[in-house]
């Protein structure tokens, strides 16, 4: 790894409330309407919003933008997303209402890799493809025999790809003595915990672990403060990663606190402080002001003129799960999920907002990363991470 230090469509949105029967997707044929149609499964309310709301903005945008230019492939583009409302149970209705009765020929969303691996059995009955924007959990795309499910694509990178780059980060950095505090309950935490340990050249002199939604860390860092680590490592999300690094700072640990894409919200400086983040570093996909290309200097405009904010890096993803789709349409001369499958498994050297990339053999996108370092709640830094 080398590193580098970088100072006329129509949009329907759906919310399914209650209990509802799953039932198997009809027979459908997508790419047979004269519009194209795009199926958003995105949380915009519930716990994990955050990872939702802003790509499905962003795929909007993309969209709109698209059919300002007249569509694409002599067709109008037509959105069509649905709430899960951060449950797996929404998420499969979802999908199947998505196939079976919008009939659309792509489904982008969830935020999370569990959630959105529990629509594959409806999409590949129907032949239909997931394209994920935040989804880095390995099993995604390839399943527990080694072999590559055929409708799971991503635009961002895997868990085992953060895990290695931030035990080489460590390393350059010359950390002797590294603390890991894992979130205990999800294949997240596990799987950066793992290749963590694989690529770490330095001591790990204690492992803790913490469960999903837990607020008081006092007593597990009580325990590390003696420990006196170089870094800390928390492999998990900013719910439990903000009120972590709140109570390891005012209990005087001032050892450098290192996080996974899952820290790459707002929220994580509100939970913590933003008094409190001197020295916490965290993998992200995009950092806006530092790929200063006109590409994505146009999208930061856009994004901040429609939703009064600036993009952050799942809004990234998700506006390069949109662009990235329309290009492989465009080389198929289809909106046939068939067609444009081809040409998805056959992409090389796309330009998108978060870096240039080309789709494996695992239909997984190589490309670079980002460790960003914060202070009083703002990014000071970012350092690119090559594969």
């Amino acid at each position: 790894m080398k590193l580098k230090e970088l100072s006329v469509g129509l949009a329907v949105a759906l919310g399914l409330t209650g209990c509802q029967s799953i039932t198997k997707p009809t027979q459908g044929d997508p790419g047979s309407h004269d519009t194209i149609r795009l199926g958003g499964n995105w949380e915009l309310t519930g716990q994990t919003s955050g990872y939702g709301v802003r790509p499905n903005r962003a795929i909007q945008l993309a969209v709109d933008q698209q059919n300002a230019k007249g569509g694409l492939l002599n067709k109008s583009i037509e959105y069509i997303n649905y709430d899960t409302r951060s449950m797996t149970e929404d998420t499969v209705i979802n999908a199947s209402r998505l196939v079976s009765v919008e009939d659309v020929s792509i489904i982008f969303g969830t935020g999370s890799t569990n959630t959105a691996m529990s629509q594959l059995p409806t999409l590949d009955a129907a032949g239909v493809p997931l394209m994920g924007a935040s989804l880095t959990g390995d099993r995604l795309t390839v399943d527990e025999e080694g072999q590559v499910r055929p409708n799971a694509f991503r635009v961002c990178f895997q868990d085992s790809f953060q895990g290695r780059v931030l035990a080489n980060f460590s390393n350059q950095r010359g950390y002797k003595r590294a603390v890991i505090i894992k979130d205990n309950g999800t294949d997240y935490g596990q799987k950066l915990t793992d290749e963590f340990k694989k690529y770490y050249e330095g001591d790990i002199v204690a492992e803790e672990s913490y469960v999903t939604k837990e607020t008081d860390f006092n007593a597990v860092l009580t325990n590390i403060k003696q420990l006196k680590p170089d870094v800390i490592f928390v492999a998990g999300y900013y719910e439990e990663g903000g009120p972590l690094i709140q109570q390891a700072r005012q209990l005087g640990i001032d050892a450098p606190i290192l996080g996974p894409d899952g820290f790459g919200n707002e929220q994580l400086i509100k939970l913590a402080g933003a008094a409190n983040t001197d020295h916490v570093f965290y993998v992200a996909h995009f950092v806006p002001g530092s790929q200063a290309s006109e590409q994505v200097k146009a999208f930061q405009e856009a994004y901040k003129e429609r939703y009064g904010e600036e993009p952050d890096q799942f809004a990234a993803l998700g506006y390069d799960c949109a662009r990235l789709t329309f290009d492989a349409m465009q080389r198929a001369q289809s909106d046939r999920p068939e067609d444009f499958k081809r040409e998805l498994e056959k992409t090389v050297d796309y330009q998108g907002v978060t870096g240039k990339f080309t789709i494996d053999d695992h239909h997984n996108p190589i490309k670079s990363a980002f460790v960003v370092e914060l202070s009083q709640g703002k990014i000071i830094s970012a350092t690119e991470i090559q594969p």
